[in-house]
């Protein structure tokens, strides 16, 4: 370990990589990488510690990365084994009717079906599901609003000092985190192996229905990474929360706010492209070390 640490003190720049000054919170000095230019990040490794975190940490809006939290709670009221489908949920007219909800991310329900709670997880976590969120949320607590209620204190208990939910699929704009934060969460998330399989899946599908969703997160299998979630609307820009194992080693990082104000389309591609430099470089710079 101390020669790995020892290797990070020494290691400067990393070739090809233009840093953003505003980065503070590194627990390893000399480390470099390619920080987006705008929003906030923050990438921490197992076993070594924060890489840094960049930009104004001040709570914004999140987009579709709330159900991270959504999954969390979800998982922590109904724990679930790896391969254990866990109890059925009948579709209700509400879930049914968001189906075909205009610009939103949805999937196809049918009401009075029931659906496997692991299979749920799926359709909100792969492709991103807001129906399936809101419709765990009432099965959970009953109301969005009860169940925002324990998102908030499920957050508290993490530490989450700059969080606010109000909704279980992130389509609230008042909805807001930091990349601090969400970081904190991710690490929570990751210790669950049904989260882990579910969030390293490329697609998934509707019982019943042939046609596969993939998964939104398309830097799955791309330097390591085996997750987590995206999230992109006009406020909130590209968001992201990805991890990747990279010898032996679990990476967390966050991208916040990226190309906010444009459209969710842009959004998304510019956090992708935030995310694959940033997974890039931790991959290329844990892979030289000697």
């Amino acid at each position: 370990m101390r020669r790995l640490l020892m290797f990070f003190l020494l290691a400067g720049t990393l070739a090809g990589c233009d840093a953003v000054p505003a980065v503070s919170g590194a627990a390893v000095p000399g480390v470099s990488l390619p920080w987006p230019a705008e929003g906030q990040a923050a990438v921490e490794v197992e076993g070594v510690g924060s890489l840094g975190v960049s930009g104004e940490q001040v709570p914004v809006p999140i987009a579709s990365v709330t159900k991270v939290m959504t999954a969390y709670v979800i998982l922590r009221r109904h724990p679930l084994r790896p391969g254990d489908d866990g109890p059925t949920i009948e579709v209700d007219r509400t879930a049914a009717e968001e189906s075909y909800a205009f610009q939103e991310s949805t999937v196809p329900l049918v009401e009075g079906r029931r659906i496997p709670l692991r299979r749920l997880l799926e359709l909100m976590l792969v492709p991103s599901g807001n129906n399936a969120a809101r419709l765990l949320a009432r099965w959970d607590a009953g109301s969005q609003e009860r169940f925002a209620e324990r998102m908030n204190a499920a957050a508290a208990r993490l530490g989450m000092a700059r969080t606010r939910y109000t909704g279980a699929s992130g389509t609230e704009d008042s909805t807001v985190s930091t990349a601090a934060d969400q970081l904190k969460l991710a690490t929570a998330a990751m210790r669950d192996p049904v989260f882990r399989e579910v969030v390293a899946q490329v697609d998934t599908a509707v019982p019943g229905d042939a046609r596969r969703l993939p998964n939104s997160n398309t830097l799955l299998g791309r330097h390591g990474v085996i997750g987590v979630k995206t999230g992109s609307g006009t406020a909130a820009g590209g968001n992201l929360v990805w991890a990747s194992r990279v010898r032996g080693r679990l990476v967390l990082g966050v991208i916040l706010g990226q190309a906010a104000g444009t459209d969710p389309v842009a959004g998304k591609a510019a956090v992708l492209a935030a995310g694959g430099k940033m997974s890039a470089a931790v991959e290329q710079w844990l892979t030289s070390a000697r």
